[in-house]
């Protein structure tokens, strides 16, 4: 026990005592100017990032703009690292140059991974009127775009540099981690972090709503207790992620501030009770005594937690949440060593949580920088947790198992059949979330009736092969393609022939639209378009015709025996010097009225 208790003590000294980041950096220095244009500059761009402290009472403390910083305002270079601090009542300013040495006029989005910071504000320039004023104090709707973090748009043209400052002020600790991305590598970035937080979010969710269900049907306690926990941990780290400002109190800042300790005490009582349950704590005892005074500490903490500060709230909650972490333990280790098996792994459970607890709040607090991956750390953490309490759980079931199986061996057989029914269940429900999610991000870019893409993914395809054929000189052409007098199909043989007709249609496209970089589209019901990058409109041409006799000599036969006449129409339309991608796709679109004007069954090219 000893050993634990030395452990813990080292841990917490560190958590409270860890000196605050100070960057070995020489101030003065000017701040380098970072190629926009460059991915490995931008993956870099630590290295390009000043930043000035300014406590109470000094220059620019007070300062509303970068205008009104002193002329010998000294800027100290971050040399590569994240800038993270504890909590202080300083005022921080950051400062990156940044320029665009390409040709044409870029859009970049600068992001602050941090979502606790009560007050940002974003210049670009020294305007005070070109301002940005948002924060977790702020209404949600105050960010530039509605993302969980702070982003920045920043359209640079041609050869423009741009200074970009930063204030920032919070009454908690400061993470500042920076990216600089590109649209599309902020939205692929995006949709792997939903990815992952949509799987933890849903498990824990999943495995909540699983132990309601085994109370209900046990009438075991700690079940119920274990829903409790995993109910509060998941809101805590949906708070801390910034995902319930966004989602769940966008216009109310004081209670998104309010949340996180709250949520976190929530947390702490539900250990207690779990605890007290799972280990069966006999009453009166020196452990059952120190629980309840647990219990009754935090039912009293929840009041001073709703009129204290946050910075004071959740200093005292964390050491709260961390002590009850270290009396747990030991209370476990007792029941441990009277030879309850199933408090061995409950033991090993929480030094894990404690492990990664201590790293995360580390972070939150400011004495570690990379809080995303602290973040992502947690979330392995509370996954390893979640497997070890119910492989503990599941231990508990065996030694009551044993046990009735002294009493009675029919009662035992029932028991295990249940346990395993259970197991079955939650097995299930875990493939079903699984298959659920891989279906929803195959669906949300293709058609589900032909299986080509949809409007959606020709939204975020089309900009990006029009900026590439800008940038290469290579020629882009589109096809948009639509099946003649189709409503007709549909009144004469119904839909379901219509849609029949429609996946022969989608088969021939694909037949001959085969280069690997050519993408065919169902962007309407029986409109299709055809994106030919590298091909220029003779070529579009010729792929138009080909397809355009192919489904014309095709036989399909009606329900009702009659042979149905499908033809199509095509408008071809390559993109011009200076155009974007709604021009391009308005000229096919007019080629292809003029097609159909001209009596169908025909390609015209536009401008022809």
């Amino acid at each position: 026990m000893s050993f634990f208790a030395r452990l813990f003590f080292l841990l917490a000294c560190y958590f409270v005592a860890a000196p605050t980041f100070v960057n070995a950096a020489v101030p003065g220095t000017e701040c380098p100017v970072l190629d926009a244009t460059d991915a490995l500059a931008r993956k870099s761009i630590m290295h390009y990032v000043c930043f000035h402290q300014a406590s109470p009472g000094y220059p620019g403390h007070d300062a509303a703009y970068p205008g009104e910083l002193p002329e010998d305002f000294k800027w100290t270079p971050s040399l590569g690292h994240e800038l993270a601090f504890s909590q202080t009542r300083s005022v921080y300013w950051i400062r990156l140059n940044l320029s665009n040495n390409e040709r044409e006029r870029r859009l970049w989005y600068l992001s602050l991974n941090y979502p606790l910071l009560d007050e940002v504000t974003f210049w670009q320039g020294d305007d005070p009127g070109d301002t940005l004023v948002t924060g977790d104090k702020q209404p949600f709707s105050s960010r530039a775009v509605d993302y969980r973090y702070f982003l920045l748009p920043l359209a640079l043209a041609s050869g423009e540099t741009l200074s970009v400052t930063i204030r920032i002020r919070s009454s908690g600790a400061l993470n500042i981690p920076l990216r600089l991305e590109t649209p599309s590598e902020l939205i692929a970035g995006s949709n792997h972090l939903t990815l992952t937080h949509g799987l933890f979010y849903g498990t824990v969710l999943v495995l909540a709503i699983f132990n309601l269900f085994l109370f209900f049907s046990s009438r075991t306690a700690y079940y119920l207790h274990n829903a409790f926990y995993m109910g509060a941990l998941g809101i805590f780290l949906f708070a801390m992620g910034g995902f319930a400002n966004q989602y769940l109190w966008p216009s109310s800042p004081e209670l998104a501030n309010t949340a996180i300790p709250f949520s976190l005490l929530l947390c702490t009582l539900a250990m207690i009770l779990f605890g007290r349950s799972f280990l069966e704590v006999t009453k009166h005892t020196l452990a059952d005594k120190t629980l309840r005074v647990m219990i009754w500490l935090c039912a009293g903490v929840t009041g001073l937690t709703l009129i204290l500060p946050y910075s004071q709230a959740i200093l005292f909650n964390t050491a709260l949440g961390l002590t009850t972490i270290f009396i747990l333990s030991i209370i476990a280790i007792s029941r441990w060593r009277q030879g309850y098996q199933p408090a061995k792994w409950y033991v090993l459970a929480w030094m894990v949580m404690a492990a990664g607890a201590l790293i995360y709040a580390s972070a939150a607090f400011g004495y570690l920088s990379d809080f995303l991956a602290r973040e992502s750390l947690m979330q392995v953490v509370v996954g390893g947790q979640v497997i070890l309490l119910n492989y503990a759980m599941v231990q508990r079931w065996r030694l009551l198992n044993n046990k009735l199986l002294e009493a009675e061996q029919a009662a035992r057989s029932e028991l295990e059949y249940r346990v395993h029914e259970r197991t079955a269940q939650l097995r299930s429900t875990m493939r079903e979330l699984e298959n659920a999610n891989r279906k929803l991000a195959t669906l949300s870019l293709n058609d589900q009736l032909t299986g080509l893409y949809n409007r959606r993914h020709m939204d975020n395809v089309l900009p990006e092969l029009c900026a590439e054929a800008r940038r290469t000189g290579q020629p882009l052409t589109i096809a948009l393609v639509d099946a003649d007098h189709f409503k007709i199909i549909n009144d004469t043989w119904g839909h379901s022939f219509g849609d029949t007709c429609l996946q022969l249609i989608a088969d021939i496209l694909t037949r001959h639209v085969k280069r690997p970089r050519d993408i065919t589209i169902r962007f309407g019901g029986e409109e299709f378009a055809l994106l030919l990058p590298g091909t220029d409109t003779a070529g579009a041409q010729k792929v138009c015709k080909a397809l355009l006799k192919d489904l014309h000599t095709t036989a399909v036969t009606a329900p009702d025996g009659a042979r149905a006449g499908i033809t199509l129409s095509a408008g071809i339309a390559s993109l011009l010097p200076g155009e974007d991608q709604q021009e391009l796709f308005e000229r096919a679109d007019s080629a292809l009225y003029e097609a159909k004007a001209r009596g169908r069954n025909q390609t015209v090219i536009a401008g022809t």
